[in-house]
Order: structure tokens, then C-alpha cells, then sequence
């Protein structure tokens, strides 16, 4: 059991690392004022490095720290700095890029709030897979132009619409199991890919488990939520591309790096497929980049995941988490150092 409390019996020191440029928005007022009864926060000025020597009175008395974008690496230095840290409460998503191994060996809790960041990923991505099957863009170029009803035009007679379409999601993720718990009110037939999940499993998902050839190949919506490793970097590239068939469309809100840009930009310049892009490698494409212009592609500045107000879920579930940490209630959303290589 880990020490929920400080070693005087008061309330656990609590301390922000991030960089407050970055995470504006994520914790309310009400989630200060929550945090506030249940921890002492002698400096609420969140910490930007571990080696600040204004901070480091208060790094040898925190015992938890609540992290968010542009935290320092916690690394064995920094846990020299923070002898009583006992909780790390990550209000985003991924520590990989910041946690290092040491922090897990030593015994000490890490949460993060992936399953928060997952919500407006997956609504954003059921948005676009029903207006995709409307073929929304098309729709609205050609009306623009003809500035006429388009009742009797003949795109209306064709596949149009979401009934008895194929929706195919890549990973089996937070988000792409809470996708798939969205399509289920839907008449969709789904395919899932995911290499680490049984067909029994994915069933339980309301989804049928196939290849990813297969998926790319008989889907009419493809969905990226697979993770950002060493395995999966350009996982959809030329050939796989290929298999999309013509009018399909491909939603990325996923990682740039999954995917072969050039092979992709070079898809969509053929006006073969539609793209929802929400991100890229790089993060922001060159300027000249033609998937700005494309009529067939919508191209986002990775807005899917949590924006505005929607970043206040990601502080409140990290507050719930210290909370449930500070009571000794099982942690919801704890990291299994284990599982670290399969997730995001």
C-alpha cells in the first residue's frame, strides 16, 4: 500500500509540473478547490525543471505530483530530488515520453487520463464516419457550384448513407473500444484489426475480428486507433493504401506516424479516397502541402483530442484519481509498467 499521507499525519504535499503554456484549461477552479480538501499545495506555481533551486524545498516534501504537458523527465535524478514522492496524477494522456523506468521501481503510482482525452477523440471520429457515408464534402462542393437541388442528381441513387455500411477500426485502444461502443446503436457491420485480441473478445466489442489487409480491403470507413510504436510506424503504407477501395474513406486521429505521408498524399492527389486527417508527420505539413486544398480530404490541426472545455475532463479525472489514492481506494486508471510497450 502506498503512503497516501505525509509523514507528520497531515495532509499529502502536492505539487503541478508542467508547462502551464500548454495546459491552460485543464484544471478548473472547482478541481483546485477539490484538490485543496484533501491536499496541502503550498505553491500551486506549477514546477519546470527538477533542478530549480527555488524548487527544491518543496520537492523534498511533495508526495504527489500532478503532471500534465511539457513535464520535466522524471528520471532517477528527479526522484533524488522527490524522496517522499509516492503518486504521479498525469492530467493528459502518454507518460512514456517523461516517465522513465525508475519511477515504476520504485514502487510509486502513475495514472494518466487517456481515458478522458478518449472521449472527444471517439466522438469527433463518429462524427466524421456519419458524415463520411453522407459524403459531406462532395455534397457541399457540388451544391456550392450548382446552387440547385440535388434530389435527382445521380449521387443520391448510389451508396449513399450510413445504413448497412462497413466500418472498419484499427486498435483496439481507449478510443477504439469506445468508438466501437458508440457504433453500436448503428446499422453497421464492423470489422476490428488488433493482433493482441481474440475474435471472442472482439465480438464482446460488437465488432468482427479479421486482418488488416481484410479490414482495409472490405471496409467502407477505415478508423486509425492504433498506438505510436516501433512496430506500427508506416503500418498503412503504399500497399495497404492500395486495398482501400474506391470512395472509401480513411480517418486518421491516431499518430502521423503510422502512416506513410507520401503514400497518402499521393492517394488522395488521385481523388481515389476521402481522408479525415486530423494528424500528420509532420505535426504541421509544409505549407505547400496539397491535402490543404484537396477537395476529398478534411484536414484538422489535431483538434480530435481534448480542446477548450473539454480539457477540464482530463484535470478532473486525475483530481478523482488523487483523491482515490489519498482515501486508499483502488486506483482507476493506474499504469501496468508491463504493458507499456502495446499501449500508446
Amino acid at each position: 500500500m502506498h503512503e497516501a499521507r505525509n509523514r507528520t499525519g497531515g495532509k499529502p504535499i502536492l505539487a503541478f509540473a508542467h508547462d502551464p503554456s500548454l495546459t491552460r484549461g485543464v484544471y478548473s477552479d472547482a478541481a483546485l478547490a477539490r484538490l485543496s480538501a484533501f491536499c496541502d499545495i503550498p505553491n500551486p506555481r506549477p514546477v519546470r525543471s527538477f533542478e530549480e533551486a527555488e524548487s527544491r524545498e518543496l520537492l523534498s516534501k511533495v508526495n504527489i505530483l500532478a503532471t500534465g504537458w511539457g513535464c520535466p523527465r522524471l528520471d532517477l535524478a528527479a526522484l533524488r530530488a522527490m524522496p517522499k514522492l509516492t503518486m504521479v496524477a498525469h492530467g493528459a494522456g502518454t507518460v512514456k515520453s517523461f516517465v522513465s523506468p525508475a519511477i515504476y521501481e520504485a514502487g510509486i503510482a502513475v495514472t494518466n487520463a487517456v481515458a478522458a482525452n478518449a472521449v472527444p477523440v471517439a466522438e469527433f471520429t463518429l462524427a466524421c464516419i456519419l458524415l463520411a457515408n453522407k459524403r459531406v464534402l462532395f455534397l457541399r462542393d457540388l451544391y456550392r457550384e450548382t446552387r440547385q437541388g440535388l434530389q435527382r442528381h445521380p449521387v443520391m441513387e448510389s451508396s449513399l448513407g450510413n445504413y448497412r455500411k462497413t466500418i472498419g477500426i484499427v486498435g483496439a485502444s481507449h478510443i477504439g473500444r469506445l468508438v466501437l461502443d458508440l457504433l453500436r446503436p448503428f446499422d453497421f457491420a464492423v470489422l476490428l484489426a488488433d493482433p493482441y485480441l481474440s475474435p471472442d473478445v472482439a465480438k464482446d466489442l460488437g465488432a468482427k475480428l479479421v486482418s488488416l489487409d481484410d479490414l482495409l480491403a472490405q471496409s467502407d470507413v477505415v478508423s486509425l486507433h492504433a498506438p505510436a510504436l516501433a512496430s506500427t510506424r508506416h503500418m498503412i503504407d503504399a500497399r495497404r493504401l492500395a486495398l482501400l477501395g474506391d470512395g472509401t474513406t480513411f480517418i486518421n486521429t491516431a499518430r502521423g506516424s503510422l502512416v506513410d505521408q507520401d503514400a497518402l498524399t499521393a492517394e488522395l492527389v488521385s481523388r481515389r479516397i476521402d481522408a479525415v486527417i486530423d494528424v500528420t508527420e509532420p505535426e504541421v505539413l509544409p505549407a505547400a502541402s496539397p491535402l490543404y486544398d484537396l477537395p476529398n480530404v478534411l484536414l484538422t490541426p489535431h483538434i480530435a483530442g481534448a480542446v477548450g472545455m473539454e480539457r477540464e475532463r482530463l484535470g478532473d479525472m486525475a483530481v478523482d484519481e488523487i483523491e482515490r489514492f489519498v482515501t486508499g481506494q483502488p486506483l482507476r486508471h493506474a499504469i501496468d509498467p508491463a504493458l507499456l510497450e502495446k499501449i500508446a
